[in-house]
């Protein structure tokens, strides 16, 4: 049931995968609004931060300044593996995007700008093949 934790294995195996729409990152006080179904919630501080479809967070009058692609990394990344967050964050930033990386039990899932997702994917496509 454990993921996978050798890192070469990570990197070789990531199979980046787009997901389509878009997404935002927003943050609420008092509980997630009505018709609001989020992807990602982080009790911080300062609010309940949510990541949702666009569409949803419009609808709801949610305010929000970035606007991402969803990228799931769809090998099974052991929660405890140690230089996948950084690999690929490192790359993205060596073609100048940003990320933002959430943990699921079975895999990471990336946030980078929308309109450059597909770079964001030919980039990590390029580091999975060099890792090979």
């Amino acid at each position: 049931m454990g993921g996978e934790s050798d890192l070469q294995k990570l990197l070789r195996g990531m199979r980046p995968e787009l997901r389509a729409g878009r997404y935002v990152f927003t943050t609420v006080e008092g509980g997630v609004p009505s018709g609001v179904t989020p992807l990602v919630t982080v009790a911080e501080d300062e609010g309940l931060t949510l990541v949702v479809p666009l569409e949803e967070a419009d609808a709801a009058g949610l305010a929000y300044d970035y606007v991402a692609g969803w990228i799931t990394l769809r090998i099974h990344s052991a929660l405890d593996a140690v230089g996948l967050t950084a690999a690929v964050s490192r790359e993205l930033a060596d073609v100048g995007l940003s990320c933002n990386v959430v943990a699921g039990f079975h895999h990471d899932h990336l946030f980078v700008p929308y309109e450059h997702a597909d770079r964001a994917v030919a980039a990590l496509d390029s580091l999975a093949h060099r890792s090979a």
